[in-house]
């Protein structure tokens, strides 16, 4: 299967692609381009999130914009047609329904609408095929070009899911404005746009998963931005009014009253809310379910006086030059990182997986270090390529990028794939520990707890130190008591000895 096929009167087909390995599906985030527009080789036509990331499409040919077949939030198949092009550059299609705007995901076949008002069509109309340009004006087609693309040549999917739900239609009144605003933005159409409401893009989602049009919220931000607080006043239910009830007449007996049920107390407004499992939220589900079932958890903890570490870190921040560490951020988590490297050289046997199909167990000559993050679309788990060759500033540099990327939402799948063994920072959510889950195909996690002053003896002395507790969770298919108590023991000795570094490394 190819990502693209072409129809006798002209038309090219692009079909969704697979962004990632064996990846079945991914929800439409955001379109660029409109039915009209004039696309390019290698131009960026929408923005889709996979169960891993989100990742921009660019289409693998020119032409004009026909029809899009899936508006933004629709999840569609690996394979499904998302896009037709005219590569003879005709025009784009006439108005459809409003009925049609909005296709079901089980049927799309409507055009996207135009930005201009038109009569309503009939229920029945037949379409004339678009109007050959004229030799002069047509594009010659590109002869012996294989288009490069991310997923390009992907088997057909064997995976069979149930019907969605229809999305419902949008009102001509909106989908005109917003494709009259993103014409202006792609630089097609001179007409006047209504001003978009300005948000932050957090703000947007909110407002997207309550249901909130912003074009009704009232701004209360600096220049007329709307907040969080703005969309949340915009969804709070108005207060009742209480209207005075009418004095009863002093002869007339107060009646009876039954006692009134007692109110319905929600901290929000509603209820509950449901909210669609899919993107990362629904991969991770899998993979945690997998891996928890299938893989013999055990989980070691040991509690360690970390004071000279700490104190090491505080020494690399005021002098970077003398270490090599200038412009790189040095915290905690990039030393630990380097003991369980350190851990891993002394006890090689616990970074390993096991082969169901071969009943194998592989041992890796190479650490890909994982390092759990916390991002607004959910748990990752993107990894350092080779981490066991890297020698602290670049550990450090590695770090920096990888959390970085992270957080802007732009890791790419490739960086997720192909961990061995993960880091987990749950003190940063002021807990103590926890008992990990592996990420599936690794033999072992590491939790880290925050790091409190506490009572701890110390030269036969209690005094305050600076101390954290460590979990190291492992596949008990893989590692035994034995070596897990090992590489924990290590960890512990080099945290609290950092020096260690030096002769273990």
């Amino acid at each position: 299967m190819t990502t693209m096929t072409e129809t006798a009167s002209g038309l090219r087909e692009f079909k969704m692609p697979d962004v990632g390995e064996g990846l079945t599906e991914a929800e439409i985030l955001k379109w660029y381009v409109k039915a009209g527009d004039t696309v390019t080789d290698g131009q960026v036509v929408c923005e889709v999130e996979t169960a891993k990331a989100a990742v921009e499409l660019p289409i693998p040919f020119d032409g004009v914009v026909h029809e899009l077949r899936f508006p933004e939030g629709t999840t569609v198949d690996v394979g499904q047609v998302i896009i037709a092009v005219d590569v003879n550059g005709g025009a784009a299609p006439a108005a459809l329904p409003a009925e049609a705007q909005a296709p079901a995901a089980s049927a799309p076949t409507a055009s996207a609408p135009a930005t201009g008002s038109a009569p309503a069509a009939p229920a029945e109309r037949t379409e004339a095929p678009p109007e050959k340009p004229a030799a002069s004006e047509e594009k010659p087609k590109p002869v012996g070009r294989t288009p490069v693309l991310v997923g390009y040549g992907v088997a057909e999917s064997s995976t069979k899911r149930r019907p969605r739900r229809g999305v419902p239609a949008q009102q001509p009144e909106a989908a005109a404005a917003k494709v009259a605003v993103q014409s202006e933005l792609n630089g097609h159409g001179h007409a006047a746009v209504a001003a978009r409401p300005l948000a932050k893009p957090p703000v947007r989602k909110l407002a997207k998963d309550l249901g909130v049009d912003l074009a009704t919220v009232t701004p209360s931000g600096p220049d007329g931005i709307i907040t969080r607080e703005d969309v949340h006043a915009a969804v709070a239910p108005a207060a009742p009014v209480e209207t005075p009830a009418t004095a009863a007449p002093a002869s007339a007996p107060a009646p009876v009253r039954a006692p009134a049920p007692a109110p319905v107390v929600t901290y929000d407004g509603a209820r509950e809310t449901r909210i669609p499992v899919k993107g990362v939220r629904k991969a991770t589900a899998a993979a945690m379910v997998g891996s928890a079932f299938t893989a013999p958890h055990v989980t070691e903890f040991v509690t360690v006086d970390v004071t000279r570490t700490m104190k090491l870190v505080e020494e690399i921040k005021r002098a970077p030059d003398t270490y090599g560490l200038q412009g790189l951020r040095v915290n905690p988590l990039l030393l630990i990182a380097k003991a369980l490297l350190v851990a891993i050289k002394r006890h090689p046997e616990v970074n390993a997986s096991w082969d169901e199909a071969n009943q194998e167990i592989v041992q890796k000559h190479y650490v890909n270090l994982g390092i759990a993050a916390a991002t607004p679309r959910g748990l990752i788990v993107p990894n350092i390529k080779d981490a066991h060759a890297k020698t602290l500033p670049q550990l450090a540099e590695s770090l920096g990028e990888l959390v970085a990327t992270a957080r802007d939402g732009k890791t790419s799948p490739a960086a997720m794939q192909g961990g061995t063994v993960t880091i987990t920072n749950v003190g940063v959510f002021g807990v103590d520990t926890g008992t990990p889950i592996l990420n599936p195909g690794e033999s072992a996690i590491l939790a880290v707890g925050s790091i409190k002053l506490q009572p701890w003896v110390h030269k036969g002395k209690v005094k305050p130190r600076q101390v954290t507790t460590l979990a190291l969770s492992f596949d008990h298919r893989l590692v035994d008591g034995e070596l897990g108590s090992k590489v924990l023991a290590d960890v512990a000795a080099i945290l609290e000895q950092p020096k260690r570094l030096i002769t273990w490394g």
